[in-house]
């Protein structure tokens, strides 16, 4: 009778405590968060919590056709993501995105106008911008003949094999095909798309991987001469390395916006919007700037950075560097086209 007292008072204390967690849980307010890897400052999310008492669970993607597909799918609970400009058009259109009432974030006044009312999001409904920047090569000096890269051309010269890195990523790598070829890089001219799917295959043999996040560091360590890369990646790594440059080659680039956006049904909206106006605090954009080695829109963290930083051309473009800049749009059911292309140089 003694050992069943003892575990049924075991057993109670157990009850207890899981409701008395349960409630803790239950009254502790959440925020879902998904976006890119490697694409904010750990410690400022950290001080979220601190500062809001805002329980963060912090997901990352490695694509925007990787979010988009698991937003479709209806199986996430996300209350922030981080959608390209593309992408944001599309599941805008979609009608996959809740509305943002941009009175609820105060430290909006401190992004740049010139990125407000962008052709992705023309009443700033629906997307607040995060960061900017292009799309380039990052080479190695002591690997690369060549003194000052200039041409896409050189991402498929036969003496750098297996020494190129291209992303894993279609809009990205079948762009620098189209540029090479000079063509648009919103293309819907199938000939001209298959083009640059022929150029990629035979690439191919001198590709060393398609990577992601994963390329900056191979660059910093010296593994491949050359890196099809988004400029943040790039300052990153030359931030690294003395060995590495970054260049926007002379046929054009792809210029882009990173932005944050709510999901249709998003459950924690008010802590959504805390969550991007304090991502906007000057304090904040500034070291998320400095971590990252992206172009932030915020003006005021900007006036903030190292002068050789703000005038570094490579992280803050001016418009003479963008002659021939593009800015990906929404492809609708073109998109099956570069799906397959991509599948396909993939398996080539």
């Amino acid at each position: 009778m003694v050992q069943k007292s003892k575990l049924v008072l075991m057993l109670l204390s157990l009850v207890i405590v899981s409701f008395v967690l349960s409630g803790c849980n239950k009254d502790k307010q959440m925020l879902y968060v998904y976006n890119w890897g490697d694409y904010v400052d750990e410690s400022i999310l950290e001080d979220f919590e601190k500062e809001t008492g805002i329980k963060l669970v912090y997901d990352t993607f490695a694509t925007n056709e990787d979010m988009y597909v698991k937003i479709k799918s209806g199986g996430s609970s996300y209350d922030v993501i981080f959608p390209s400009d593309y992408m944001l058009t599309r599941m805008r259109e979609e009608g996959m995105l809740e509305k943002i009432d941009l009175s609820q974030i105060p430290n909006v006044k401190h992004i740049d106008e010139r990125l407000m009312s962008a052709d992705y999001d023309p009443n700033n409904e629906y997307s607040l911008p995060y960061m900017w920047g292009t799309l380039g090569i990052l080479y190695n000096t002591t690997m690369v003949d060549e003194e000052e890269v200039q041409s896409w051309d050189i991402l498929w010269d036969p003496k750098y094999k297996k020494e190129i890195l291209m992303l894993d990523s279609q809009r990205d790598s079948i762009g620098a095909a189209l540029l090479r070829l000079g063509y648009p890089l919103n293309t819907l001219d199938p000939k001209e798309l298959a083009e640059a799917g022929e150029l990629l295959k035979a690439q191919k043999p001198l590709v060393l991987a398609y990577v992601v996040d994963e390329g900056k560091d191979k660059m910093v360590a010296g593994e491949a001469a050359l890196a099809l890369t988004w400029s943040g990646e790039a300052m990153y790594a030359i931030d690294e390395s003395d060995d590495l440059a970054y260049s926007i080659p002379r046929e054009g680039t792809n210029l882009w916006y990173d932005v944050m956006a709510i999901p249709k049904g998003a459950k924690n909206m008010d802590a959504a919007l805390k969550f991007m106006d304090f991502l906007n605090r000057p304090d904040i954009a500034l070291r998320n700037a400095e971590y990252t080695g992206y172009a932030t829109p915020n003006l005021a963290a900007l006036a903030m950075l190292p002068e050789e930083v703000r005038e570094d051309r490579s992280a803050y473009p001016q418009d003479e560097d963008l002659v021939n800049a593009e800015v990906f749009v929404n492809l609708g059911k073109t998109l099956k086209d570069y799906d397959r292309i991509w599948t396909e140089v993939k398996a080539h």
